[in-house]
């Protein structure tokens, strides 16, 4: 079977294809045949070693990626909703070999759904790991109708869907931007977009001097964007910033294995795609065997949406 994957850690070209056996399949699972599998800022620190607490010690063959689409090609009882031939979508959590970077990957039934034909595998694969990030922001958030959430970020893929999913839930959208993708943030649908950089907490502000009710701090700017956020304020962080225990707010680092089984969420972003609430992202469809130059495009910045690796090429 093959995979997309490293014997040793390194740059782009540390990835290479490898021959590994089949998983086995579990009660409660799903065997897929990938069809498309996305390319994240995970994958890079995976390869790269940077999420090893050893890095010196190689994998013996860690297969990257969160994201997959493809087909059901097997079931193992009881698993209900899902059938064999049904085109879906799903999460992973890397684990060693087990990693979207496959031919032949085996999930659990709750980190996969259907996908209608409307959405591509490629579109249905830049959707689930960034979406369901998304959705557990908000949900840590709380926030309801009518208060208002800083998202920063807003052009990247999390903060992207943190924007789309907050609109549909009537939530006041303020989102920074570059000079030039001012407009794609405004598409997405935010209601006011400030420039992006070391000025945005003084200009949202400047338009709200009262603050935010939540922050999406998509940037990783840390504390330097704090201060936007109302005292007593809730804020969604990734990768693991737990704020400065300052003005009570209330700082949530949001982890998204800990929604890798949320089926209903997956659900409810495939209906909100299907409704164009949310816009799959995709920057561009590379072979498999291409793998190693989506990782240096992606390492050099610049790419909005998503690099996706097609296994059908």
């Amino acid at each position: 079977m093959r995979a997309i994957g490293v014997t040793e850690y390194g740059g782009p070209e540390a990835l290479h294809e490898l021959d590994l056996p089949a998983e086995d399949l579990g009660p409660h699972q799903v065997r897929l045949r990938v069809a498309a599998a996305a390319v994240n800022p995970t994958d890079t620190g995976l390869r790269s070693g940077m999420r090893d607490e050893s890095p010196t010690a190689p994998p013996p063959g860690a297969v990257p990626g969160m994201d997959v689409a493809g087909t059901v090609v097997e079931v193992g009882d009881p698993v209900e909703g899902l059938a064999e031939g049904d085109r879906v979508m799903g999460i992973v959590v890397p684990d060693g070999p087990h990693g979207a970077y496959r031919e032949d990957l085996v999930l659990s039934a709750r980190s996969v759904t259907p996908v209608p034909d409307s959405l591509s595998d490629a579109e249905a694969a830049s959707l689930p790991m960034n979406g369901l990030t998304a959705m557990l922001a908000l949900d840590l958030l709380g926030l309801e109708a009518g208060q208002v959430l800083a998202v920063t970020g807003a052009a990247g893929a999390f903060g992207g869907y943190v924007v789309q999913l907050a609109v549909a839930r009537g939530i006041t959208v303020v989102a920074d931007a570059k000079e030039g993708e001012e407009d794609l943030v405004l598409g997405l649908g935010a209601d006011v977009v400030v420039p992006r950089g070391d000025g945005v907490t003084e200009a949202v502000l400047t338009e709200l001097p009262d603050g935010v009710d939540g922050l999406a701090d998509g940037s990783l700017q840390g504390a330097d964007v704090l201060p936007m956020v109302k005292e007593g304020g809730h804020v969604a962080t990734v990768r693991g910033y737990q704020g400065d225990g300052s003005r009570g707010l209330h700082v949530h680092p949001v982890w998204v294995r800990e929604a890798a089984e949320r089926r209903d969420w997956l659900d409810e972003l495939v209906r909100l795609a299907v409704t164009g609430q949310v816009t799959p992202r995709v920057a561009d469809v590379l072979p498999a065997a291409e793998a190693p130059d989506a990782h240096r495009r992606l390492e050099a910045g610049g790419v909005r949406g998503r690099l996706v690796l097609d296994f059908t090429a």
